[in-house]
């Protein structure tokens, strides 16, 4: 097999005999899955592109998501480069010796929060008063200082989307992301063909998966 790789340049691993070897699937799956939680996450404060760890419970639920997506196939495998994301992939990656490609695409990372990176929310709230603190972190529109909103995320989420999507077709792959939880909204949106409000209240699991099929 001669793989296609289109945009996505930043390659982690590459294994090129099974590469060769390799025969392309003519009905092919997505799983997404969010990373487990991180220090940030429990403390309930505003993460972003800061690169927090995961606590021992976040480990125990990208465990989990690996043990949930053991018995399927994974091709190839995304993640950003952000520490949570890599870990939580590693976990799931330890059922998948078939996989022969790891590919680094920060279009799926984190909604960056500008200035309150690092802050709580209860700071925030303090600060700014509740309806600033829901606008900042959950408004569709509204960006944060120095920060994105959801719909900026969108915007990159579905370049990717685009990008993955000839991937897919062309290679005949079945493909994991390790993804956070505003970028997996677009995403989410995107194949379950959902509004912007219903998309801004999805509320994304730290230790299940989601999937979605792509005809070749």
């Amino acid at each position: 097999m001669k793989l296609y790789l289109n945009n996505f340049k930043n390659v982690l691993y590459k294994n090129k005999k099974k590469i060769r070897d390799f025969k392309p699937k003519k009905l092919c799956k997505i799983y997404i899955f969010r990373h487990g939680k991180t220090v940030f996450n429990e403390k309930k404060i505003f993460t972003g592109w800061k690169d927090s760890r995961l606590t021992k419970n976040g480990v125990l639920e990208a465990k989990k998501v690996g043990k949930k997506l053991k018995n399927k196939e994974i091709d190839i495998a995304f993640c950003t480069r952000l520490s949570r994301s890599k870990d939580t992939l590693r976990e799931v990656l330890k059922y998948h010796k078939e996989c022969f490609l790891t590919i680094q695409d920060d279009r799926m990372i984190e909604r960056s929060y500008g200035r309150l990176e690092g802050l709580t929310h209860k700071h925030i709230i303090e600060k700014y008063g509740l309806k600033k603190f829901n606008d900042y972190h959950r408004s569709y529109n509204i960006r944060p200082p120095k920060g994105e909103s959801i719909k900026d995320v969108e915007k990159r989420v579905l370049s990717f989307i685009k990008d993955l999507l000839k991937f897919i077709k062309k290679n005949g792959v079945n493909v994991a992301i390790s993804a956070h939880g505003n970028s997996m909204r677009p995403f989410r949106r995107y194949f379950e063909k959902l509004s912007i409000k219903k998309m801004i209240k999805l509320e994304n699991p730290w230790d299940d998966y989601f999937e979605y099929e792509v005809k070749v």
